[in-house]
């Protein structure tokens, strides 16, 4: 197993969270309404953190849910999302991961929005590798990071003080 080299430590993330948040109030500043969806593990715990910004920096309703998928094969069992339909009635979503890898968890969890009659769907991730092997781009992006297709990117939440993004 190649070594992990740190590319991003706490104060690192923080900022990229505080500019993505600033992002997605300036290119949504007019919504009454937001809905910050995360993807189950980390990408639910980046929306957790982009929530507390957007609620700290704007008067926009922020309400925060998640979307429970297997990554590893998303087509095999129907995502789920803590929102009910008519929660989803022209309001923006603010789609949240915290890789973006080959786009296939983005891409699925999208899905989940195509039949619903929202306003606007956006992505954002905070680290964006640029594999796309699904045609997902991310709208907000804290981090662009050309990696080799065997370089793996990990996000580790796990201690609040020690947040951390490795390259191996």
């Amino acid at each position: 197993m190649s070594e992990k080299v740190k590319i991003l430590n706490t104060l690192q993330i923080s900022q990229k969270l505080n500019r993505l948040a600033f992002e997605i109030y300036e290119n949504n500043f007019s919504e009454k309404e937001l809905l910050v969806v995360g993807i189950e593990g980390n990408g639910y715990k980046v929306a957790m953190h982009l929530s507390e910004r957007l609620k700290n920096i704007s008067k926009i309703k922020i309400n925060l849910g998640k979307i429970r998928l297997d990554k590893g094969k998303p087509w095999e069992a129907e995502a789920a999302i803590d929102f009910s339909e008519k929660d989803f009635v022209n309001k923006t979503v603010i789609l949240v991961d915290d890789v973006l890898n080959s786009g296939k968890t983005l891409m699925y969890a999208v899905k989940l929005f195509l039949d619903k009659p929202v306003k606007k769907i956006n992505t954002a991730v905070l680290v964006d590798r640029s594999h796309t092997r699904f045609p997902v781009k991310a709208d907000f992006v804290g981090l662009t990071l050309s990696t080799t297709l065997q370089e793996h990117i990990e996000a580790d939440f796990s201690k609040s003080n020690k947040e951390a993004v490795y390259l191996s």
